[in-house]
Formats: structure tokens, C-alpha cells, sequence
């Protein structure tokens, strides 16, 4: 199914580019969080929904721009979880760092991913253990790798005093910021070596970036050492987290 969950993730990019192109309005407004939402974030979550339901009709879908009360989810073992358009800031900034997301959950656990950059043109996948990033019609395999000093990614939109005193204690490092869940995946590719997160995220956030970093490598743990778990619960809150390669 990991194919046609990439041309699916393609689809929402090209909705979303006709907005970002200026080829439609963005209207932007603001959620109940204060977050953003474009028509390119619910156009991109139309384009998902029906794909997914076309795909595997038996498998529910929570999106972030429609999410399922607790009562209609509680007692689901296998979902989709969606973010249409993952930094959605950076859109509207027009600095290309953005991702359309798509993850399978199966008993918690991020079994397939897909994290798409359409400005970028850039797809990250994972499926049965293995992760691969495609650019320029060219698809390979990736794998974490080591580096010294280590290349730290950190959120371009959400910085915090806990970061700074976490960098400060680390030794020596470099760092760069980029948003969306291409943190996740400069871990997963080698680039970067570990990406340190203190501030909020939603499972929709990063269920598809860890899917792709475990798949090549990476450990992706709360600062309790456990793993990240995507079992339905109450809150879509992630506790803080880190993306490491040791």
C-alpha cells in the first residue's frame, strides 16, 4: 500500500501548491489553539479522506483538521493518522518547509509513513523496517549515520528556554533549524544526528516522521526513555521527545 499512499500524499501537495502558487486564496484563520488553518489545509484533508477511504474503507482516519471525539476512537487498534499540511506557519511564511503526513498506527505503533515536501519535492517513506526518500525521480534507501561533531535539528517556529539549557549542557554540536517533520527525517537520512523536542506537539505532528525515522534507524523516545505510543487516548497532546540516532 506504501505506493499508492505516496501518490496520495502527491495529490494533497498539488492542492496544496495551488494555493501557495496563489493560484486559489489562502484564508487563514485561527483554530480554538490560536493555530493556523488554510484553505489549503482543508483542501489537502479532502483529498486525503477520500483516498484513504477508497484505499481501505475498513481503516478509520484521524486528521488533524477533523479529528473523531474520544468515544468514536477509544477502542481502535489500527487508524490512519493524518496532518494534511504539517507546519503550517511555514506555509503561510512561503518558505517551503512544509509536509503533507500520512501514518499508519497499528496498536500503537507507526508501522508506515509518509511525510511529503511539495516545494521541495521530496518524499520520505517507510514501510516493513526499511525508509526511503525519493527526489528528483530517483527513490533510495536511508539509514541513519554518525557524525562528529553531531548536527542537532531544532524547530524554526518553536524555540524554549528548556532547549537552550538542554544545548548548552550537550558538549560540542552544530545546530540548524528547519520546520515541520523534516526534522524527523534529516535524522532518519543522516543529516542530522539527533533532534531534541521540549515544546507541544500533536500525534498528527510527528506519527508519520517517526515512522520513517525508526524505519531507518532512529530511536524516538520521551525524555522518560519511552517510546513514543499513538494508542487512542483522551488528549492528542505528545509529551516532549527526542529524535536520536543513539
Amino acid at each position: 500500500m506504501l505506493d499508492e499512499i505516496c501518490q496520495l500524499a502527491r495529490k494533497a501537495g498539488d492542492v496544496i501548491m495551488e494555493v501557495y502558487d496563489g493560484q486559489a486564496p489562502m484564508d487563514v484563520a485561527h483554530k480554538s489553539d490560536d493555530s493556523p488553518v488554510t484553505a489549503a489545509d482543508i483542501a489537502a484533508h479532502k483529498v486525503i479522506l477520500q483516498g484513504l477511504s477508497g484505499l481501505s474503507p475498513d481503516i478509520p482516519v484521524l486528521s488533524e483538521e477533523d479529528p473523531p471525539d474520544w468515544e468514536a476512537r477509544q477502542h481502535w487498534q489500527r487508524y490512519w493518522l493524518v496532518d494534511p499540511l504539517d507546519g503550517t506557519k511555514e506555509f503561510i511564511k512561503r518558505n517551503g518547509e512544509f509536509t503533507v503526513n500520512i501514518a499508519l498506527i497499528d496498536n500503537g505503533k507507526p508501522v508506515l509513513g509518509v511525510v511529503y515536501a511539495p516545494v521541495l519535492n521530496v518524499m520520505y517513506s517507510a514501510a516493513e523496517g526499511k525508509a526511503w526518500k525519493e527526489e528528483g525521480g530517483h527513490r533510495v534507501q536511508i539509514h541513519v549515520r554518525e557524525a562528529r561533531p553531531p548536527l542537532v535539528v531544532v524547530s524554526r517556529s518553536h524555540a524554549d528556554t528548556e532547549l537552550e539549557d538542554y544545548l548548552s549542557q550537550l558538549g560540542e554540536h552544530q545546530t540548524t533549524a528547519i520546520g515541520s517533520s523534516l526534522k524527523f527525517c534529516l535524522v532518519a537520512e543522516g543529516k542530522a544526528q539527533l533532534y531534541p523536542r521540549f515544546g507541544p506537539t500533536n500525534i498528527w505532528d510527528t506519527g508519520a516522521g517517526h515512522a520513517v525515522a525508526i524505519a531507518a534507524g532512529a530511536h524516538v523516545h520521551d525524555w522518560q526513555g519511552r517510546t513514543l505510543d499513538y494508542a487512542p487516548r483522551e488528549s492528542f497532546l505528545n509529551p516532549g521527545f527526542r529524535v536520536s540516532i543513539f
